[in-house]
C-alpha cells in the first residue's frame, strides 16, 4: 500500500455545500443511518485497498444531518439521546469504520462546547454544526512521556491566542472546517483553539499509514505561531476540573465503533459460509452451514456481540440519566465511567474475537486479496489501540472492590 502524504492548507470553512438536513428526533437519526450506511458499505472494501479518502463520503455524511444530531434542542438541534447516538455511530461503523470513526472527537468537541462555552459561542459553533461544519482534531502528540504529556502551547496574545505545537493521531482534521487544537497555557491548563482551516500557519498533513482504519486520515497538525480569536478559544480543562460526562461519552462513542466492526466482521462470515465456504471432510454434512462446529461458533459470536451491544445500550442509558441532571455529581460520573468501561471490555473483545474467527469458520479462500475481508480484524486491531482495554478491568475492579473512583480524563 503506498503511502498518501496530502497537505491542506487551503481554506473550506466557507466553501459553499448543498443543504444541510436538520434531523428532527431520534427515530429520524436511525432511520437516516441506515439509509446512509447502505450507501457508505457499498465500495467501504475498494476504499479500504486503495486507500482512497472518502472526500464524497464524508460529504453525504454531514449533509445527511448526522455530524449535528447532539446540538441541544434549544439552538435548533435534535438532542439525541445517547442511546441513539451510539446507535447511529454503531450503525455507520458497520458499514465503513473509517466513516463511523470520523464524527467521534466532532461529537466530543460539540460537548465540549454545551460544557464550557459562553452564550455566544454556543450559539456561533451550534450554528455552524447545524450548517454542516465538521471538526476535526489536534489532541495527541507522538513521542511524549504519555498521552496527558502536552508540548502545544496556547498563550494569550491581546485579543487572540496564539497556538504552537505538533500533533499526531489527528481524526478528520483533514476533511475539517474547524480543527480544535489542545494545548497548555503557562499554569498548564488546557484550552481548546477551534481554528479553521486556511489559518496561517495551520497545516495538515495525509501521512497516516496506519494498517487499519486506513482511511480516517489521522496524521500530522503542525502549528506554526497560530493567531486564533479569543471567541474560538474554550477552557478545556474544565470538563475534568468538574464532574461532566465529557469522558463517558468520548469513550461510549469509541466503544460504538467497535461494536459496528463486529457486526460488520460476523455479518460476513455469515455471508461467505453460507455461499462459499466447504465443510469439514469429517463432519458428514453437504453445506458448511450445517457443520456442527461453525454453528456452534456462530451462535457464539452472536452471543458475544449481543452481550457488548446490550452492554453498550445499559451505558448510554446510564449517561442519559445522569445527563438530564442540572450538577452531576463525583459519584454520578464515576458510575457512567465504570458502565462504559464494562461495555468497552466486550466491544473490544468481540471485535478482535469477529475478525479472527471470520477466517477460522470460512477457510482458507476467504485470506485471498479479492475479498479483502482482513480489514474487519486490521481495523478491529488498531482502532482498539485507542486506550488499553487492559486498564478497564483496573477501572472496573478497583471501582467495586475498593471504591475507588476513576480519574476524570477524556480516557475513562
Amino acid at each position: 500500500m503506498a503511502e498518501v502524504d496530502e497537505t491542506v492548507s487551503s481554506n473550506t470553512a466557507g466553501t459553499d455545500r448543498p443543504a444541510v438536513r436538520v434531523i428532527a428526533d431520534d427515530a429520524q437519526a436511525i432511520a437516516v443511518a441506515h439509509e446512509l450506511a447502505a450507501r457508505l458499505a457499498q465500495d467501504a472494501a475498494t476504499r479500504d485497498v486503495q486507500r482512497r479518502l472518502p472526500r464524497e463520503e464524508i460529504e453525504w455524511f454531514s449533509q445527511s444531518g448526522l455530524w449535528a444530531i447532539t446540538v441541544p434542542k434549544e439552538y435548533g438541534g435534535a438532542g439525541v439521546s445517547f442511546v441513539t447516538l451510539t446507535e447511529v455511530v454503531k450503525i455507520v461503523s458497520a458499514a465503513d469504520s473509517s466513516l463511523g470513526q470520523l464524527p467521534q472527537n466532532h461529537f466530543g468537541l460539540v460537548d465540549v462546547i454545551a460544557l464550557t462555552g459562553s452564550p455566544e459561542q454556543k450559539k456561533y459553533f451550534f450554528s455552524q454544526v447545524l450548517a454542516g461544519r465538521r471538526f476535526g482534531n489536534g489532541f495527541s502528540e507522538k513521542g511524549t512521556k504519555n498521552v496527558l504529556d502536552l508540548k502545544t502551547t496556547v498563550t494569550r496574545d491581546g485579543d487572540d491566542y496564539v497556538v504552537n505545537g505538533t500533533k499526531f493521531y489527528a481524526t478528520g482534521a483533514l476533511f475539517a472546517d474547524f480543527v480544535p487544537v489542545l494545548g497548555l497555557d503557562s499554569e498548564r491548563k488546557g484550552w481548546l483553539a477551534y481554528i479553521p482551516q486556511g489559518t496561517q500557519g495551520l497545516t495538515v498533513i495525509d501521512d497516516w499509514s496506519g494498517f487499519g482504519q486506513r482511511t480516517t486520515a489521522s496524521g500530522t497538525v503542525v502549528l506554526d505561531s497560530v493567531r486564533v480569536p479569543a471567541s474560538h478559544v474554550l477552557p478545556a480543562h474544565r470538563v475534568s476540573d468538574f464532574p461532566t460526562l465529557n469522558g463517558p461519552v468520548s469513550q461510549i462513542i469509541q466503544a460504538a465503533i467497535d461494536a459496528g466492526i463486529a457486526k460488520a466482521a460476523i455479518d460476513d462470515t455469515l455471508t461467505f459460509v453460507r455461499s462459499r465456504s466447504r465443510p469439514w471432510i469429517d463432519s458428514g454434512v453437504e453445506r458448511a452451514s450445517d457443520d456442527p462446529l461453525t454453528v456452534r461458533e456462530i451462535g457464539h459470536l452472536h452471543i458475544q456481540l449481543h452481550a457488548a451491544e446490550a452492554l453498550l445500550e445499559r451505558a448510554a442509558r446510564v449517561i442519559d440519566d445522569i445527563a438530564a441532571k442540572a450538577e452531576p455529581t463525583e459519584d454520578d460520573i464515576a458510575r457512567a465511567s465504570v458502565a462504559v468501561g464494562e461495555a468497552k471490555v466486550l466491544t473490544t473483545e468481540v471485535a478482535l474475537l469477529a475478525g479472527e474467527k471470520l477466517f477460522e469458520l470460512s477457510g482458507t479462500q476467504s485470506t485471498l486479496s479479492e475479498h479483502n475481508l482482513d480489514r474487519h480484524w486490521r481495523n478491529a486491531r488498531v482502532h482498539t489501540l485507542h486506550d488499553p482495554v487492559r486498564w478497564k478491568y483496573h477501572l472496573v475492579g478497583n471501582y467495586y472492590l475498593n471504591g475507588v473512583k476513576p480519574v476524570r480524563h477524556p480516557w475513562n
